[in-house]
């Protein structure tokens, strides 16, 4: 897995990757390089093509455009790319007669080697029934199962395309701990993601995507600018003055007794001026991805 330089490949490279169907530009000259052992979040709003370059870099689509490789092979060598990585779709589908345990231990026969100890540690804390057939599984079931069978792996490069989707809370923690781990392992993790919070708690970089272009790449501190919470008041009497709050943007006034608003950043300055008013009601959201993006890149994020 080195170059003839003696340098490390790149887990993952693209070089002005690029994917149209049809009148379509899907992927649009994409470009990045993923180092051994980083966790590297790959964000964008549903749509935006993160699972367009996923089906690229792994050879199940042909490029239009560009090269992509995993660990200096190339993506379209499948047979060979593929012996260095583990997948988790964002849809898993299994074979239906097999049950749990007859999945994993066919996985762990055609990857690239698992640890088994650490496998049947997965499948508690993850709570997998093995002894039911995959037909009886639910959508977060038949997520866990290929979780389980991915981070047991031994593959240098583990490719994960919104592995959380079909989680509850408890389990993304768990899915959450499991990628620290891998980092610990000296794996690399390449995860595809429409949720801000769930790269920022995970990744050392990310890398994102908007309408098929890849916008930028940054750490985690430097992705916090995007942090936005849609905050709702009702008040009663005087408006609350928040006209030279830090970060507090976006003022809307629905009607009389009613304000909306952004706020950016920490909320303590927002709060104390409210706390000078008589406020009957407050309501404090997560913005979605899309709008955040709308928010920090304008109309051109559509």
């Amino acid at each position: 897995m080195h170059s003839v330089t003696g340098e490390p490949h790149a887990a993952v490279q693209a070089t002005g990757l690029s994917k149209r169907f049809g009148r379509t530009l899907a992927v649009d000259d994409l470009s990045l390089s993923v180092p051994p052992g980083e966790v590297f979040g790959f964000l964008g709003p549903n749509g935006a093509g993160k699972s367009t370059t996923i089906r690229l870099l792994l050879g199940f689509l042909r490029p239009s455009a560009g090269t992509a490789t995993v660990f200096g092979v190339p993506a379209a060598d499948v047979r060979q790319a593929h012996r260095t990585l583990g997948y988790v779709p964002g849809d898993v589908a299994l074979w239906p007669d097999l049950t749990g345990g007859e999945i994993l231990e066919l996985l762990a026969r055609v990857g690239p080697g698992i640890d088994p100890g650490y496998r049947a540690e997965l499948v508690r804390r993850f709570e997998v029934d093995l002894g039911k057939p995959a037909k009886a599984y639910s959508t977060g079931n038949r997520q866990k199962v290929a979780l389980v069978a991915a981070f047991a792996s031994r593959a240098p490069l583990l490719v994960m395309d919104e592995p959380t989707s079909g989680l509850d809370p408890l389990m993304e923690q768990v899915f959450r701990r499991c990628v620290a781990e891998a980092r610990e392992r000296g794996q690399t993790v390449f995860l595809s993601s429409h949720q801000l919070a769930e790269v920022e708690a995970v990744c050392d970089r990310v890398g994102i995507l908007r309408a098929g272009r890849l916008v930028e790449i940054a750490g985690i501190p430097e992705l916090r600018r995007l942090h936005r919470t849609s905050v709702e008041i009702g008040y009663r009497g005087a408006e609350p003055s928040l006209g030279d709050v830090p970060g507090v943007m976006d003022v809307e006034r629905p009607r009389a007794g009613l304000l909306w608003f952004t706020l950016a950043g920490p909320p303590g300055p927002a709060l104390r001026a409210l706390a000078a008013a008589d406020v009957t009601m407050l309501s404090m959201r997560e913005p979605t991805l899309e709008e955040i993006f709308l928010d920090y890149y304008g109309e051109n994020a559509r």
